[in-house]
Formats: structure tokens, sequence, C-alpha cells
């Protein structure tokens, strides 16, 4: 059996999600005893000074055993980011007008001027 034959009989399905500079590729593949498992890569685009860039790769293996959990703890994450932080995409990226907390801090107090001592200039 050739490498591409091999190639074909472990990559069953895929899909791409592409974000930003961020993709995504869910792929299903086959294990050597013929059963499937899922593999989740995240590559990120860096670019260099000079124009150039290369790719940044994390892959997670998936396995059917690990399935129902990995599904629940992923759900139950998402779940408590919506709850407490809704939907709504907040970051500079995506807002023009966002502004980083550190940003706004409270604008100085100025004194009032009844603190200063009035000065008439004809006493100079």
């Amino acid at each position: 059996m050739s490498d591409r034959d091999l190639m074909d009989q472990e990559e069953i399905h895929s899909k791409v999600l592409r974000a930003g500079r961020r993709t995504y590729f869910f792929d299903v593949r086959s294990t050597k005893a013929g059963d499937y498992y899922l593999t989740i890569t995240e590559s990120k685009k860096f670019t260099h000074e000079d124009g150039s860039f290369h790719y940044k790769k994390h892959k997670i293996y998936l396995y059917k055993e690990d399935f129902e959990a990995f599904k629940e703890n992923v759900e139950e994450m998402m779940d408590f980011i919506i709850s407490e932080k809704g939907s709504e995409v907040i970051s500079e990226r995506h807002q023009k007008d966002f502004k980083k907390e550190e940003e706004e801090k409270p604008a100085v107090e100025v004194p009032s001027t009844e603190s200063f001592t009035d000065v008439d200039f004809d006493d100079i």
C-alpha cells in the first residue's frame, strides 16, 4: 500500500474553521484497527518584520471513550462564559472604541478654586 493510500485510509472526514489569524482543523481519522478518532488542530499565523511568516500548530487527539466527558466540559465552560459575560465580543480587535480597564481610570480630581489665594497683580 502506498503512502497516499495509507493517508486516504486514515483521513475520513475534515472540516475547517477560519477565525482571524487562527485556523482550526477538525479531522476524523482511522486507527490501524479501523476505529475512528478526532484530531483538532489549531494553526496560528505569525508574521515577521520582514514580511515572512510561519505557523504554529497545536493538536489534540480525542478518542471515542472521552467524547462525552469532553463535550460536557466544553459545553459547561462555554455556558459559564456566556452567562458571566454575555455573547457580545469585547476586545480591542473587534471594537474600534474598546478601552482597556487601565485606560478607564477615573479622571484626576481638580481641586476647587476656593483653596487658591487671590493675587492682585497691582500688589507686585
